[in-house]
């Protein structure tokens, strides 16, 4: 059965067979909640079957396994086998596989199978690879590895790359919601404090005890308002802990809101999540149950009651809400002040924004609104001129205290300026190929190419500055040289000129006897080409595309 996909998923699936093909094969997958992770991985598996290959689907959860076997028979015909508790896969002729966690685990279960039985194996919800279980499991094969996961930030990738050796693809939420994948989001600042300064951090995150303990008093408060102002909406609340959970559902049926509660001990569950997709408003409550697994997209309002320091986990919940349904034409994210001894909470802006500067400034905006604001990839572009002048300026700052450089080569730090490349500026090394020391072969190629080598350490920057420095040979642009000696008479956006456009330039400097030529103001100088990107409202870092 041929499978029909979005060409986000068509680029995804090619991404990750490229990366097995060259020698990554441990690789993840970066795609947001509601994008069709499952989708992809079908693919992939349908792939491998349809080589003579067998595949393995990991997950931890009975929902999740039962969602892959579904989604991967109606999407490719392809039926797999289950092995949990009494269901043993080992023995069965069928070429796929969908394995719990908890039981391929153990020793008697795991070595019913060859390490070579699979070439693939799928993990949903990667993050879940750090844990023993799946460590043990994943190192008794010899097979290519896809981790899913709902966009992570910089700390999850560092913790990911532990074991991944690449990032194959990744696919943005503002991406999805401008391409018309996802709802718009918007987030509303409810200017109504509560003090989580006492709270514990446990594991890299708030203690969920002490978090019920510092939430509880403020609860009644928070029910008036949803009460008051969002009992129309069909929200989904999270809360830390079951009880909370049971007590915030009946303070909100208290104000006569139409509120249903489910967590993991209700034997009624299937029933409650089948009712609340039937109504048009209310409030289903739940102690982190619905991160995972569920879907409903006729949500319109996530309230996040947990708060959390991981990125990622805060992504799970608010895409509970991004799904695209008839009638929807925005999530709203309610978003409570919350008083931390530190700024590690994670808010809507975490869900737009990768650098710090960014989120603050839209953090400030949202504050200051008292209306929700739209968070996509424009609200990032109306901040972006401040932030990038306060980056230039302390870039500048450290490239002034980094002078004693061979003359004659460019040195790094300047070239990243020079092209306004965001990328190199905020690079950190994540996988473990990146970390190594560049090889001889890489720093002589850049040092050839105009760079100074000497602070080149990893092998992760080497590659990333050779990749840009070959595409601006392949786009016909500016070459560090010409960058830093135009620079030095005051033109500006050097970075985003033509080749021939500074080798005329230069030639005028030149013939001026190695001055600004008369009738030219560097400053104001603009060439032809960066006049024409201007024309069509773009700004000088826009003009070349690296991706």
């Amino acid at each position: 059965m041929g499978l029909s996909l979005r060409p986000y998923q068509n680029e995804a699936v090619q991404a990750i067979e490229n990366e097995w093909e060259t020698g990554h094969r441990r690789t993840l997958l970066v795609l947001p909640t509601g994008c069709g992770k499952t989708i992809v991985f079908s693919k992939v598996v349908a792939d491998t079957v349809d080589q003579g290959g067998r595949a393995l689907i990991l997950a931890h959860r009975g929902e999740l396994l039962e969602q892959a076997a579904d989604k991967l028979k109606r999407s490719t015909g392809i039926d797999s086998a289950l092995d949990k508790a009494d269901s043993h896969g080992a023995g069965s002729f069928l070429p796929v596989t969908v394995g719990s966690i908890q039981t391929l685990m153990r020793d008697n279960r795991l070595q019913e199978y060859a390490p070579d039985h699979f070439r693939a194996i799928v993990v949903d919800e990667a993050h879940h690879c750090l844990s023993e279980s799946y460590k043990k499991v994943l190192g008794y094969f010899d097979a290519n590895v896809l981790g899913v996961t709902a966009t992570p930030d910089r700390g999850d990738m560092k913790n990911l790359g532990e074991y991944f050796e690449s990032l194959a693809y990744e696919y943005t939420l503002p991406q999805a919601i401008k391409q018309g994948y996802l709802c718009p989001i918007k987030a509303q600042t409810i200017p109504f404090k509560i003090d989580l300064t006492k709270v514990r951090t446990q594991q890299g995150d708030y203690a969920t005890g002490d978090l019920g303990n510092a939430l509880e008093p403020y609860l009644e408060q928070i029910a008036d308002i949803i009460a008051e102002k969002y009992s129309d909406r069909k929200s989904v609340v999270f809360l830390p802990l079951v009880a909370i959970s049971q007590h915030f559902c009946r303070l909100l049926q208290e104000r006569g809101v139409d509120a249903l509660e489910v967590n993991g001990n209700s034997k009624d569950r299937s029933e409650v999540l089948e009712h609340f997709d039937s109504m048009k408003s209310g409030v289903l409550c739940n102690s982190m149950l619905l991160t995972e697994g569920w879907d409903c997209p006729s949500v319109d309002c996530i309230v996040v009651l947990r708060p959390t320091k991981i990125r990622s986990l805060y992504t799970q919940m608010v895409g509970r809400g991004t799904r695209l349904c008839e009638g929807k034409d925005h999530l709203l994210i309610l978003d409570f002040l919350w008083m931390t001894t530190k700024h590690e909470l994670c808010r809507p802006t975490c869900l737009i924004c990768k650098k710090e500067d960014e989120a603050k400034v839209i953090e400030k905006m949202m504050d200051d609104s008292g209306e929700p604001v739209d968070i996509n990839e424009d609200t990032v572009r109306e901040v972006m001129d401040d932030v990038r002048r306060q980056r230039e300026a302390a870039l500048a700052q450290q490239l002034a205290e980094q002078r004693r450089k061979k003359a004659k080569l460019v040195d790094p730090l300047q070239f990243e300026m020079s092209i306004l490349d965001e990328d190199l500026q905020e690079y950190e090394p994540t996988f473990g190929w990146e970390l190594e020391e560049p090889t001889q072969r890489q720093l002589e190629t850049i040092e050839k190419m105009g760079l100074n080598p000497d602070s080149i350490t990893t092998k992760g920057y080497a590659t990333m500055l050779l990749d840009r420095l070959m595409k601006r040979i392949q786009m016909h642009m500016t070459t560090p040289k010409q960058i830093r000696l135009l620079e030095r008479y005051g033109f500006k956006d050097v970075g985003a000129w033509q080749f021939d456009e500074a080798s005329r330039m230069i030639s005028r400097v030149h013939m001026s006897g190695w001055s600004v030529p008369r009738g030219v103001t560097a400053s104001e100088y603009i060439p032809e080409s960066l006049k024409q990107t201007l024309q069509y409202g773009q700004k000088p870092i826009e003009a070349y595309n690296w991706d």
